[in-house]
């Protein structure tokens, strides 16, 4: 009888393990050429969900989230622009509330034809602005406008998969 015991405490302990941690976390396959040089196809990412019950996202962080168009799908970015924050591109460079970023992270420089000289809306109060390290060919806010607050997922932490880019991700000289 007491083995029995132990079998069903142990099968409860581990389904609830197991609905804490997909209850805390998500994971993400990326997929596509949008966040390179920082991120690969093919890579496993865990998000974190409990980062942003705490705390609201910030400049920089890279983040999850469901495409506002089909929320089904899933896209990973870069956060440029948080609430109350104005975004424009000018010659190719982005600036936010009138400086501009210093973006080391970034693939290469922006072409004339992908970075259109333009001054987006005020971020209003949940908005945020996202942009792909690739951004060259990255399909982000400048091309389906603003990600609400509602639509993100959490936080990128780390990659799981291949073994051979195991790592924390950080924020990676963010803006």
């Amino acid at each position: 009888m007491n083995f029995i015991r132990e079998i069903v405490e142990t099968v409860v302990l581990v389904g609830a393990i197991y609905a804490l941690v997909n209850l805390a976390t998500a994971r993400f396959i990326v997929e596509g050429p949008s966040m390179q040089p920082n991120f690969a196809t093919g890579q496993f990412i865990l998000v974190s969900r409990l980062n942003y019950m705490l705390t609201q996202p910030e400049r920089g962080d890279i983040v999850v989230f469901h495409y506002p168009r089909d929320p089904d799908e899933d896209y990973i970015k870069r956060v440029i622009g948080v609430p109350g924050d104005t975004v424009e591109i000018r010659n190719q460079q982005v600036y936010v509330n009138g400086v501009a970023l210093d973006e080391p992270y970034i693939n290469e420089p922006c072409s004339a034809s992908s970075c259109r000289d333009e001054v987006f809306p005020t971020l209003g109060e949940n908005q945020y602005f996202v942009m792909g390290d690739n951004r060259n060919h990255s399909q982000d806010s400048r091309a389906f406008g603003v990600v609400e607050r509602q639509f993100i997922v959490g936080e990128a932490l780390v990659r799981y998969w291949p073994p051979s880019d195991w790592g924390i991700v950080n924020r990676i000289a963010a803006p």
